[in-house]
């Protein structure tokens, strides 16, 4: 006996309907051996447990989908929907700066003073109003040091050295200010113009350097700790404003968790490169690190504009005040 074809419609019609899953795209400059992608590979496999499904997340590394400035207009555009970033906002609002500014934050303690505080909140609203972008954490970058093939420990030793830098103000102004002669350019392109000599020095933390291979055409290591920074892990805001609500909860918890496993992973990181860069043949090179910031401080001073000198010198009066 045939089935009545008007009772296949009813029990059609009484099966739930199935959603495609939400898909998001990360982009990340970093490969996938740093602790940030590694981060974020652990945040994919917590969205998709705890959404069931619903809630996946794709990532993309070593500037696969873009480079690091291109990746925040392409968040603006919708086109994908979250990576890593931090100084390089500078370049959209003035705040950011102080998120990586050389020679102004001494250790990971003055680090968290700041993220944890006002300066930190302006930059966290900055972020999410001027640029559309909703930070999420924070990720510890570690101290960033120069590499180069001849050994660094003055200001005077730099001689017209063709450092290659993040777009960013301030670190070209600094690296200017102290007689070398900083070159902008993506971090996915470094290694290979290190190789052709088209630049002779870079600067990153001591992970990045290890990540990128840099030891294989560079042979000092000049602890120059000129940086103390972070990065933050950033969705856009009209991307995270169209998800349900019960994703929204998801993925903020998700995100913490993150947060803590990343941070996690950092701390066991930070020796184990050092010793792995040394290793592989880097001479770690101690510098004169009070006569690089005084060779750079009135330069980047004079760099900022009238508020944000305020600011610095906000910064600089409650930071020596705590350490009275």
């Amino acid at each position: 006996m045939a089935f009545p074809l008007f009772l296949l419609f009813v029990f059609s019609a009484c099966e739930p309907q199935k959603r495609e899953p939400i898909i998001l795209k990360a982009s990340h400059l970093v490969n996938e051996q740093h602790t940030w992608y590694k981060a974020f590979e652990y945040f994919g496999d917590l969205l998709k447990k705890r959404s069931k499904g619903r809630l996946l997340l794709q990532n993309y590394h070593s500037e696969q989908l873009a480079k690091e400035s291109e990746a925040i207009r392409l968040i603006q555009a919708g086109v994908i929907d979250m990576t890593t970033t931090g100084s390089i906002l500078n370049n959209w609002s003035e705040i950011i700066a102080f998120c990586e500014l050389p020679f102004l934050l001494k250790d990971s303690v003055d680090m968290k003073k700041i993220i944890e505080g006002p300066i930190g909140q302006r930059m966290e609203k900055a972020m999410l109003e001027d640029i559309g972008l909703r930070p999420l954490a924070y990720f510890q970058r570690g101290p960033r040091h120069l590499t180069s093939n001849r050994p660094i420990k003055h200001p005077d030793d730099l001689n017209g050295l063709i450092v290659r830098v993040p777009n960013v103000p301030s670190f070209i102004t600094a690296w200017q200010s102290l007689g070398a002669k900083p070159t902008p350019m993506a971090f996915s392109e470094v290694f290979t113009s290190l190789q052709q000599g088209t630049i002779q020095a870079q600067e990153n933390p001591f992970a990045m350097i290890r990540a990128a291979g840099f030891s294989e055409v560079q042979e000092y290591l000049n602890l120059t700790a000129h940086v103390v920074s972070w990065t933050y892990p950033v969705i856009g805001e009209k991307q995270f404003q169209a998800l349900p609500d019960d994703l929204k909860t998801i993925f903020l918890e998700a995100a913490e968790d993150m947060r803590d496993f990343e941070h996690k992973l950092f701390i066991e990181n930070e020796k184990k490169v050092q010793d792995e860069l040394k290793a592989q043949g880097m001479t770690f090179v101690e510098v004169d690190k009070e006569a690089f910031a005084l060779a750079s401080r009135e330069a980047i001073y004079s760099s900022l504009s009238q508020e944000m000198q305020k600011v610095y010198n906000e910064i600089v009066a409650n930071l020596s005040k705590e350490k009275e």
